[in-house]
């Protein structure tokens, strides 16, 4: 019996595919950002930036496929008993709204370059196919969404590591820990169970 429920316990940290997509797939949303704001501000660099953007772009969206797979095929650590209903909705609903940013910003980027009629190169001599027509009106919306969606995405990746940081250094309640692979700390839970 003790045996059985052992084997359904959630885990205690997120499988090993998870956290290094989860670490690879920050660093390069991050570099993506910070190139695409450079692109925005230096003429001069845009055409190397653009060419390091695009792919990187391509690679995001191929990775959070196999993310989001990977993600619904095994199990994950349990969020915090203690934790505030509210603040475990809020969660739920902002993991998922991460992905669909994942997803919505590189297929932007790459409709918004077909509506404009500009190539969507890899690298020299390989260009993805065009998945929209050229519509200079439909080049300007896309152009304007994929900015507002990139600078919503910013802030929340700010929110997103302040939260982590809490919960790892105030709270201690393992929700950092989960994802670095370390240890799990003394849950509370378990400290009341044990004493009773």
């Amino acid at each position: 019996m003790n045996n059985k429920k052992l084997t359904q316990m959630p885990p205690s940290s997120f499988n090993i595919t998870a956290r290094i997509l989860h670490w690879l797939m920050a660093a390069m949303i991050l570099t993506m950002l910070f190139v695409g704001v450079g692109m925005m501000t230096s003429l001069t660099l845009r055409p190397w930036l653009l060419d390091l953007h695009i792919p990187l772009g391509v690679a995001v969206l191929l990775l959070v496929i196999v993310r989001l797979i990977n993600r619904l095929t095994r199990p994950v650590p349990k969020l915090p008993g203690e934790m505030p209903g509210w603040q475990k909705y809020m969660a739920t609903i902002l993991h998922w709204v991460f992905y669909a940013l994942m997803f919505a910003l590189p297929l932007s980027g790459w409709t918004q370059l077909s509506a404009g009629g500009f190539p969507v190169r890899l690298y020299p001599g390989f260009h993805l196919p065009a998945i929209l027509e050229q519509n200079p009106t439909s080049y300007a919306l896309l152009h304007d969404s994929h900015r507002i969606m990139a600078w919503a995405f910013f802030f929340m990746i700010v929110g997103h590591l302040s939260a982590a940081l809490i919960h790892g250094f105030i709270y201690r309640d393992n929700i950092l820990q989960s994802m670095i692979g370390q240890k799990k700390l003394t849950d509370k839970s378990e400290e009341i169970c044990s004493d009773q």
